[in-house]
């Protein structure tokens, strides 16, 4: 076994830059919907050990760093092409460019993490310094650079069991992807010296997850066990519109007929509200009556029907779009609005538009400006409870979904991942939905045009669910009796930002140990010499005629031998 690790090592080390981007792909792998788990820490015992090779080469280790963000994020965010093939005669030929550009662009964030390691003296301060900088670098700077784009961050890949996340309850999702790093990299001990003692450390880091597991498995079997309390019983509405329809003036009406259609497939009189997906209403329905009217079938005797839309809103001589979500009664009324604050760059709005080139500028002009909303508004309505409207991908966004004082009690968010297909987009986002409810304590509701339409509890469980590619409805009882605070919705991503730190300051006084350490035995060895070297000339005169002495006692003895040898020897007889 130490024979074949050593070859492969030896291998690795000779292609170093292949070896950090096939780990990185490796840990795409490992992400929703494949769930490779056993790729996380082969993906980042490989990332410790090239950078336990690199040392402090820093050339080196920005090398390897970007490769391994390459293929991450290359693979990650393959999905993100798909967008193009809606219309794949006109755009399906860039789909190789942006795979290629979402591994160039996003695998810049992974170099510090690599580059960080060179601080650190052993290995376990250069996988502290990776772990802590990974956080800060590669998932929390890139929730907010251009407003933002932290998907799939390392703690999504613990989704394949609920029970696995339960600890973002009290270290959220980034503090809960620096657990997943350091004891996924773990391996790395036995990696660099493949011996039957350093078997440990693997079985350290598999222990471990088993012991998250087991906490995660008691932690939920606590909640199934809660008394029945106050619930809220909510229509999902999927009709599976494919994209390429979507925004087909044409059968623009009879899409919106087929929302209606579906909301009243089966009988509505003990639901308290109808969810529809995000811009399901192509139709502005806080100018347009007749539309308004006509939506008014769908919506229960006594309930509310809930529906994403475009409107446009006149301000500074100019009308502007909103991404809105509506909640409507049974009269037709808007009773209240929501805008989506948090806009997608390159989507509803182009960065620094103004600063692009001429010959770019008539390709940003397609992209419109969306307006933006009003963050953390809540909504109530006739004494049901209060709950926080949600639009898309403002649902990935850690520690900023809710306010932080006079909490709502649950999430309703509206999308449409039509535009992705049958692809791993639509199920990392659902992903994302499940962390923020065990985050916050609360639980979201999630209605798609095309999707993946979900009820989460706060413990990331989901009991109701219409899957990707299906059309249908689905009603479901919201237990909101299940709400509870958590220590992360109360102090956010202060949490992991001080793990980040305790971090660094363990890797800083380790690699001070470390120093300490070998400046005691540079100080011993340089203490022998001077030792040796300070013998006194007296006494090495004295060695010098003792040693003389000795020499000519022996030079004596051996004359005086083969003086008595010749005494002995007899006489020749003469010849006579």
């Amino acid at each position: 076994m130490q024979k074949i690790v050593q070859k492969i090592t030896d291998i690795a080390a000779l292609w170093r830059k292949t070896t950090a981007l096939l780990c990185g792909v490796l840990l795409a792998l490992a992400l929703p919907p494949f769930f490779q788990f056993w790729a996380v820490f082969v993906a980042f015992s490989g990332a410790i050990w090239l950078c336990v090779q690199a040392g402090d080469n820093k050339k080196n280790l920005t090398a390897i760093g970007y490769w391994f963000g390459f293929g991450f994020f290359a693979c990650g965010f393959y999905w993100i092409g798909n967008a193009l093939l809606v219309d794949a005669a006109a755009t399906g030929f860039l789909y190789p460019v942006v795979l290629l550009l979402n591994g160039a662009f996003f695998g810049l964030f992974t170099i510090l993490p690599f580059w960080a390691t060179a601080a650190g003296k052993n290995t376990l301060s250069k996988l502290l310094w990776f772990t802590a900088v990974w956080f800060l670098s590669t998932e929390w700077l890139r929730s907010f650079l251009l407003t933002g784009f932290p998907w799939n961050p390392v703690s999504s890949v613990l989704a394949f069991r609920p029970a696995l996340l339960q600890t973002l309850a009290f270290i959220g999702t980034y503090g809960l992807s620096m657990v997943v790093i350091f004891f996924a990299a773990l391996p790395v001990f036995w990696l660099i010296k493949p011996t039957k003692k350093r078997l440990i450390w693997p079985i350290i880091a598999v222990g471990f997850f088993a012991v998250l597991w087991e906490y995660g498995t008691y932690i939920i079997a606590g909640a199934d066990h809660f008394p029945d309390g106050e619930s809220v019983m909510v229509r999902l509405v999927q009709p599976n519109i494919p994209q390429t329809l979507k925004w087909n003036k044409q059968v623009a009406d009879a899409n919106f007929q087929d929302y209606i259609n579906l909301s009243l497939a089966k009988d509505n009189h003990h639901i308290d509200f109808v969810l529809w997906g995000e811009t399901a209403s192509p139709f502005d329905l806080t100018a347009d009556n007749a539309h308004r009217q006509r939506i008014r079938a769908a919506v229960p005797r006594h309930g509310y029907l809930i529906t994403g839309l475009l409107r446009r809103q006149f301000e500074f001589d100019k009308f502007v779009p909103y991404n809105s979500l509506a909640v409507l009664n049974k009269k037709g009324q808007v009773l209240n609005l929501y805008d989506k604050s948090h806009l997608v760059p390159f989507g509803e709005y182009i960065p620094w538009r103004n600063y692009f080139p001429q010959w770019v500028r008539p390709l940003t002009n397609n992209v419109a400006e969306f307006g933006r909303g009003e963050q953390f508004k809540t909504i109530t309505i006739d004494g049901y409870p209060e709950f926080a409207p949600l639009i898309c991908y403002e649902v990935i966004f850690s520690d900023d979904v809710v306010r932080k004082v006079n909490k709502p009690q649950w999430m309703i968010v509206l999308t449409n991942d039509g535009w992705y297909g049958n692809s791993a987009g639509p199920h990392q986002h659902l992903v994302a939905a499940q962390m923020r409810a065990v985050e916050e304590g609360m639980t979201v509701v999630r209605s798609a045009n095309s999707g993946i339409s979900a009820v989460i509890t706060p413990y990331g469980q989901i009991p109701a669910k219409i899957g990707l590619g299906k059309r249908g409805i689905k009603d479901a009882a919201v237990k909101l009796n299940l709400a509870h605070d958590t220590l992360f919705g109360q102090y956010g991503n202060a949490i992991p930002l001080g793990m980040a730190a305790a971090m660094i300051f363990l890797a800083w006084l380790i690699s001070e140990v470390e120093r300490f350490k070998a400046k005691r035995q540079a100080k011993s060895v340089l203490s022998a010499e001077k030792t040796n070297a300070k013998i006194s000339p007296a006494k090495t005169e004295k060695k010098r005629k003792s040693v003389q002495m000795h020499q000519s006692k022996a030079k004596i003895t051996k004359k005086a031998k083969s003086t008595a040898k010749t005494k002995r020897k007899p006489k020749a007889k003469s010849a006579s």
